[in-house]
């Protein structure tokens, strides 16, 4: 029996060996440093949190368009991390969609590397013709796009990010484009989640992850009941201890836990081409 001052009451006594794949997280590399101090430290995180693999990336953030360069680099740093680790990273591929040719190229060097997706940030909306190429590839290779994400309210959030993508461009894309596979990142801090939720409804292509630094309460149970526990993706984007701590407080059953945990994110990687 667990004792009241224990800081692990109400937990499953072997939360730490149930199965989890973190699908958005992130590693430092090159000049990106995304809040652990070493890549070491996230590993350690994540032992002492039962997270047995993190799908990660170098995005290059703030809005800007980053040059080629650049971009190259901050995947060369996602690829050393994957070398380091290759039991417990796996890597995206993150682009900059406006320089086409250069994308492609760069997501085909990345996927025969290894890498098992693609990362978009928030430099063009994904409604945004632009990113249709992007998407082709992605049905093409048979991999998942994870997109940085959000429905902000508040005018300096909007301001910042002006061209942020919310659900309504995700449902356009995956409406577009039914076989290709999109991940909306951190439904747990991107604005109003309960109007995302509910855009994504009738979107059966379009997976939520659940992780953002805001643990509002019943976030979980309400994805499930609009979309099921089958497009739902257990994720921290850095935010690891309370990524898994809002799945294991979750009032759902041991069978959507599992599906949220690891199971959906496994049949994402298993439609990977072979």
């Amino acid at each position: 029996m667990q004792r009241r001052d224990n800081p692990f009451h109400g937990l499953p006594s072997d939360w730490r060996k149930v199965r989890k794949i973190d699908a958005h997280n992130h590693v430092n590399g090159g000049a990106s440093n995304w809040g652990f101090a070493t890549n070491d430290d996230m590993i350690e995180a994540a032992d002492r949190l039962g997270i047995e693999k993190m799908c990660c990336s170098i995005p290059i953030t703030g809005g800007r368009l980053a040059t080629p360069e650049e971009v190259h680099a901050a995947n060369d740093g996602v690829l050393a991390a994957m070398r380091q680790w290759p039991d417990r990273i796996l890597g995206y591929c993150f682009v900059m969609p406006g320089y086409r040719d250069e994308s492609l190229a760069e997501i085909d060097r990345c996927l025969d590397a290894g890498m098992i997706g693609i990362k978009l940030y928030n430099q063009y909306k994904y409604s945004n013709p632009v990113v249709f190429p992007i998407a082709e590839k992605a049905i093409e290779r048979g991999v998942p796009i994870l997109g940085h994400a959000g429905h902000p309210t508040d005018a300096e959030t909007l301001a910042s990010q002006p061209n942020i993508s919310d659900a309504a461009d995700f449902r356009d894309l995956a409406f577009r484009y039914p076989e290709v596979m999109l991940i909306e990142g951190h439904i747990g801090g991107g604005g109003d989640w309960e109007w995302s939720i509910k855009m994504l409804r009738d979107c059966p292509n379009v997976y939520l992850d659940t992780s953002g630094s805001g643990l509002d309460d019943q976030v979980i149970e309400r994805c499930i009941a609009e979309l099921g526990s089958q497009r739902l993706l257990f994720a921290t984007d850095m935010t690891m201890e309370g990524g898994v701590g809002k799945i294991l407080s979750a009032k759902i059953t041991e069978e959507q836990r599992g599906d949220i945990f690891w199971r959906n994110m496994q049949g994402i990687l298993e439609r990977r081409e072979s």
